[in-house]
């Protein structure tokens, strides 16, 4: 079969989580828009988030056998001893199918194999790195693909990128704020516009901590300062749906999309993966952040203590956080008014509300 690119055709690699499959979407959707004489192909992992999500989007994709890697059960690596190769076929099938003009890798254990293969045909690549702390997979390709683009200035320093590498901070590419929101959604949700609303959510997966915690808050006074929108992930739906009393307490496992519920957020509780980084910075809400201690490399805890000196987060360890805690510094936002404005301007000023557009700019620049 012909190796000869397709020009107009763009492969975006990543997934595993919401982290690294929306931000490929935002990226196809804008492409789409923007070039609806191009081709823009999702490749996911079978095992991925994107196994259920891709089907139901109007975009060409491709799911491979690929795996994680562990790092605490590391025992379970061995299977890559059978799959690499089983992998390596499936991913120069789809370049063989596809033969696109440029490959993005938007992170998550999918997108590695694709971009390396992709940068060893001499196809030109992109990565995407989202997190203050860069993961390996984006460290090692960061000397071969042709460019990487950040969403924390804080990642430059820990890359090594190669000769012909360019790294760029673009920002994260999210779903632009939709300023006339905010009203719909409190009619919708019937929130009352004069209580203030707070947004618990653990990402995609959910987050069991963060789940018990705001459950025991509940069963306090401090409740009552709020209007809360909850969202537990699918696992833990079912354990905490019965505390859904609308319109005090709104329980859901996950919304898609999301900016409903961030257009009306006043403070929020979060995990600090980058993507939920990049959104509340870009819809200006202050927040507590709790990183997923178990997370790859523990990539979170950089981002949280990123926003925490930029002033922009409370950074609340997993390991601090019980219900007496949390009580405690949302009380201590809830009597300084003043510092929420404050938290509010630093993280609207580390937002990047262009970091679309760029990328797109950057696309067309190495597509040709």
């Amino acid at each position: 079969m012909s190796r000869e690119r397709r020009p107009g055709t763009v492969v975006i690699a990543g997934g595993g989580t919401g982290g690294h499959l929306i931000p490929g979407l935002v990226l196809a959707t804008a492409i789409r828009r923007e070039r609806p004489d191009w081709r823009v192909v999702l490749v996911g992992a079978r095992r991925g988030l994107e196994a259920s999500l891709l089907p139901a989007r109007d975009f060409s994709h491709h799911l491979l056998s690929v795996e994680p890697l562990y790092r605490r059960q590391w025992w379970k690596n061995a299977r890559w001893l059978h799959l690499f190769f089983r992998v390596v076929r499936e991913v120069r099938d789809v370049l063989d199918a596809e033969r696109p003009a440029l490959v993005i890798g938007t992170g998550g254990y999918a997108s590695g194999p694709v971009v390396w293969l992709a940068a060893r045909r001499g196809i030109p690549t992109a990565v995407l790195e989202l997190n203050a702390f860069p993961g390996l997979a984006v460290r090692r390709l960061a000397r071969t693909v042709r460019e990487v683009w950040l969403g924390s200035p804080e990642a430059r320093a820990h890359l090594r990128p190669g000769r012909n590498t360019a790294i760029l901070e673009t920002g994260v590419p999210i779903v632009a704020p939709d300023p006339e929101l905010r009203a719909r959604t409190m009619s919708g949700f019937d929130l009352d516009p004069e209580r203030r609303t707070l947004l618990v959510t653990g990402g995609s997966q959910g987050a069991q901590a963060l789940n018990e915690a705001i459950a025991r808050l509940l069963e306090t006074d401090l409740a009552e300062a709020f209007q809360i929108i909850w969202l537990t992930g699918k696992a833990g739906f079912a354990r905490f749906r019965h505390f859904h009393r609308p319109p005090e307490v709104r329980v859901y496992d996950f919304l898609d999309p999301i900016a409903p519920a961030y257009s009306v957020a006043d403070l929020a509780i979060t995990r600090a993966g980058m993507m939920t980084v990049a959104e509340v910075c870009a819809w200006g809400i202050p927040s507590i952040m709790v990183p997923l201690p178990s997370a790859a490399a523990d990539h979170q805890t950089p981002n949280a203590r990123a926003m925490a000196e930029a002033g922009a987060a409370i950074h609340l360890p997993q390991s601090e956080l019980t219900p007496d805690r949390l009580a405690e510094v949302i009380s201590e936002l809830l009597a300084s008014p003043d510092r929420l404005v404050a938290m509010r301007r630093a993280a609207l000023a580390r937002a990047k509300p262009d970091a679309t557009q760029a990328i797109l700019t950057r696309i067309g620049v190495l597509s040709g």
